[in-house]
C-alpha cells in the first residue's frame, strides 16, 4: 500500500504520538510504503526544525531521519495546481507521480477535497479505518 503522509501527521507522529506514531510505525515496520519529494521533506524538515524550538524539551517519539530514512524519495513535478492553499499541491503531485491510493492529513485545506483522480485524501482515524478492514 503507497501512501503520501502530510506534514501535520509526521510532526504529529514525533511530538505527541498517538494515532500518527502508529500510521509511522507502519511504514517503519514496512507494512505500508509512503512517498515524497524533496520539497515534501524540506518542508518537514522546517516544520520539525519550528516545533524544536516552540517545544523545547519536549521528548521526540520518534527521530524525522529514521522516517525520511524509510520513505521512498521521487522527484519533483509541479504539473497540479488545484489546492486552495498552493503549498498542498506538492503532496497531490507526489501521490499522483507515485500512484499512491491516499493522501494522510490531517489539513482541511487538503481534506475539503475528498479526492483526487481516485486518490483518497483522508485522516489518520481514516486510514486506520480502512486498515483494519
Amino acid at each position: 500500500m503507497n501512501i503520501v503522509i502530510d506534514t501535520n501527521i509526521v510532526a504529529s507522529a514525533i511530538f505527541f504520538g498517538g494515532k500518527p506514531l502508529e500510521l509511522i510505525k507502519l511504514l517503519l515496520d514496512n507494512q505500508i510504503i509512503s512517498t515524497a519529494t524533496p520539497a515534501i521533506v524540506l518542508e518537514y524538515n522546517s516544520t520539525i526544525e519550528y516545533l524544536l524550538e516552540k517545544y523545547k524539551g519536549n521528548h521526540i517519539k520518534v527521530p524525522l531521519m529514521q522516517i525520511v530514512s524509510a520513505m521512498k524519495l521521487i522527484p519533483e513535478s509541479d504539473t497540479i495546481h488545484i489546492c486552495r492553499d498552493p503549498d498542498d499541491d506538492k503532496f497531490i503531485s507526489c501521490a499522483v507521480d507515485s500512484n499512491a491510493i491516499y493522501i494522510v492529513s490531517g489539513d482541511k485545506d487538503l481534506l475539503v477535497l475528498e479526492e483526487y483522480k481516485g486518490i483518497e485524501i483522508i485522516t489518520v482515524s481514516q486510514f486506520f479505518e480502512r486498515w483494519n478492514k
